[in-house]
């Protein structure tokens, strides 16, 4: 990742995620002191991480509060690369970094936690660049979404319809990682996950699939021996296993391109379009995602070990 970031003497950098501060110490350590913010929500953390820096004698500014707001008084930044992942850039980051300047963060989709996301900043409020095809990373505390099937989804009153499908389960959910980034960026309000039959040891018998809105649900089902034919049970108003089957299509149509061949571009009001080869190329995106929220007003707390 910091390779990838690709810093230069007399950059300024923002982190977002401090943990330890060892990343902060190591962007400190190469480009020198008053040049690196790095920004943490949880207190505990940001108090250590300080300690640590100052004890090894790097300079830099560790501020408690809250990453997705990034940290307007350093601004503007060279770089700001995270340490957490994302399912959309925050508008703060982008805002906070000149034209030129460069935005990497690890991605993640409701279907796929994968991806590396280096975005270059233009001089009109938006950001576009391609995916890499590495890191996963704990999701930002702000983009999390906590839902249950059985406790937040299904309900028992729910009468769900019934059809017959030959693609499996595990092309989409299973081991083939391509494919997941493909249909996570088709598909940016559906999460999945695998149901254990306790019978059959070590096996998945049942792929659910959800709405973070919780209105629409799927499942498909394995017998145990039939390998190309699988039961699908599906509620709600939007019918999710055609669209995984269409999100797949499009993929294998498309020559089954891996992360490196997916970009994004950021428009200055937030919206997301991601495309393959080139931003004239669009992905279909086939359900809709969350909009970004905006930021409270400044409650940062500073632990003075740098000089920003």
């Amino acid at each position: 990742m910091l390779d990838m970031l690709d810093v230069r003497p007399g950059h300024r950098v923002l982190e977002i995620g401090t943990g330890t501060g060892w990343n902060a110490g190591l962007l400190a350590h190469r480009l020198g002191p008053g040049l690196v913010s790095t920004i943490e929500v949880d207190p505990v953390l940001a108090a250590q991480a300080a300690g640590c820096l100052e004890r090894v004698g790097l300079d830099a500014d560790v501020i408690q509060g809250d990453g997705a707001c990034g940290h307007a008084a350093g601004r503007p930044y060279d770089r700001v690369v995270a340490t957490c992942s994302v399912r959309a850039v925050p508008p703060a980051w982008i805002a906070q970094t000149r034209p030129g300047g460069v935005v990497l963060v690890p991605w993640e989709s409701l279907w796929f936690c994968y991806g590396l996301l280096r975005l270059t900043v233009d001089g009109y409020g938006g950001a576009s660049g391609f995916f890499s095809p590495h890191s996963a990373f704990m999701l930002m505390r702000g983009q999390r979404v906590d839902l249950r099937i059985y406790r937040d989804v299904v309900r028992e009153s729910h009468v769900p319809v019934e059809s017959v499908t030959r693609l499996s389960p595990w092309a989409v959910a299973g081991d083939d990682w391509a494919a997941q980034f493909s249909v996570g960026l088709q598909l940016p309000d559906v999460w999945r996950t695998w149901h254990h039959d306790p019978d059959v040891e070590g096996v998945a018998s049942r792929l659910w699939l959800a709405t973070n809105d919780a209105t629409s649900w799927a499942a498909v089902d394995w017998d145990g021996a039939d390998s190309d034919r699988f039961t699908v049970w599906e509620y709600g108003p939007r019918r999710l296993w055609g669209m995984v089957e269409a999100a797949y299509e499009w993929w294998r149509g498309a020559g089954r391109p891996g992360p490196e061949r997916f970009g994004l571009s950021v428009a200055p009001d937030g919206t997301h379009v991601p495309w393959l080869d080139t931003p004239d190329h669009p992905v279909p995106v086939l359900s809709r995602s969350a909009p970004s929220r905006t930021c409270a007003p400044d409650n940062e707390v500073h632990h003075g070990t740098g000089t920003l």
